[in-house]
């Protein structure tokens, strides 16, 4: 069983870091909140995310980047904290095809700064941030995570196939307890201007033509940001134990011997994206002006997330309809912008 202890959150200035710090917050539990600030997307907004968390007395926050490794092992060693919410990451597909190297860095060098760091600490329940991205070149819907996620067709999903790979590593050698979670298109208030949602938004608002590729033929799995973070509450509480492996149980990509598990976090339902534009088009009162393009490199035309082992260890599957989720982000999204 996990401890009352701090919880320590890295990427807190981040979209779902920072919504998990206010949720913990608000609930009482203290937060150590690690972000590097970069400037990724508009650091004004982190800033803004980072005033709310502020405003809690029980919130702490470093400055760092994570592949520091000489700054990583000083909180380490001496933060006050228990479980370990590792969301910090160099995120986003089509970046890393120009990039490649902030992924190395953030993604597997920082990583392995916070796997070390837990190692050392005895760091009781590490969980931390995978992707639906790693699932790759599969066809077979819904994505579970039993399935072979072998053929990445990004190095944004090879990176966070690694994390996964890393952490089994870890806590086979040395009984660190890790949760992996792919996240499915997390989307809500408060979320990152490089995602559909707010890049669609935006460009409704200001009159701009939307880019919708496979011409207009993409489903994803949209996955509301406070679905996500009660999800992640849960898996904070189930520590996972060697002892749950039976002994005579075929391992998968989804089961060990190792105190190490995965899940899917997503809605478990596949919405068409240019439904989600309705939606907005709606609720921002305007039409969108629709650009058809083909499909881009490292992207695939559907994702959908089996729950099914989230339900079962954990009790929890996220259910926020994708109708309300806009209409929350288009309140959040018209007052952030004073629009």
């Amino acid at each position: 069983m996990v401890s009352q202890r701090p919880v320590l959150v890295t990427g807190a200035a981040g979209f779902i870091g920072f919504s998990l710090a206010r949720r913990l917050l608000e609930g009482g539990r203290a937060v150590v909140g690690i972000d590097s600030i970069n400037d990724y997307y508009d650091p004004a907004l982190k800033e803004a995310r980072l005033a709310v968390l502020r405003q809690f007395s029980n919130f702490t926050f470093h400055k760092l980047d994570l592949a520091d490794r000489k700054s990583t092992e000083a909180i380490f060693r001496d933060g006050d904290f228990g479980p370990v919410v590792h969301l910090a990451a160099q995120a986003g597909v089509r970046y890393s095809l120009h990039n490649p190297h902030a992924y190395l860095d953030a993604n597997l060098s920082g990583f392995l700064n916070v796997l070390e760091g837990c190692r050392h600490r005895g760091t009781e329940h590490l969980v931390f941030a995978s992707s639906s991205s790693v699932y790759g070149a599969n066809t077979r819907l819904p994505y579970s995570v039993h399935d072979n996620v072998d053929h990445p067709i990004s190095l944004y999903a090879a990176t966070k196939k690694a994390n996964e790979l890393m952490a089994h590593a870890y806590s086979h050698l040395y009984g660190l307890p890790a949760t992996g979670l792919r996240f499915f298109t997390v989307y809500g208030p408060w979320g990152r201007p490089d995602m559909a949602m707010f890049i669609f938004a935006r460009a409704i608002a200001e009159d701009q033509p939307i880019k919708l590729f496979n011409y207009g033929r993409m489903r994803r799995d949209f996955t509301y940001v406070d679905d996500v973070v009660e999800a992640v509450e849960h898996v904070i509480a189930r520590v996972p134990a060697k002892s749950d492996q039976a002994p005579d149980r075929e391992l998968d990509p989804a089961n060990s011997s190792a105190p190490w598990r995965i899940y899917n976090i997503g809605n478990n339902r596949t919405v068409e994206v240019s439904y989600v534009v309705e939606l907005l088009e709606r609720e921002l009162g305007r039409k969108a002006k629709i650009e058809l393009l083909p499909m881009q490199p490292g992207d695939v035309p559907e994702t959908c997330a089996d729950v099914d082992d989230l339900m079962r260890d954990v009790g929890f599957r996220p259910s926020t309809p994708v109708e309300q989720g806009v209409c929350n982000f288009v309140a959040w999204y018209r007052d952030y912008h004073r629009q």
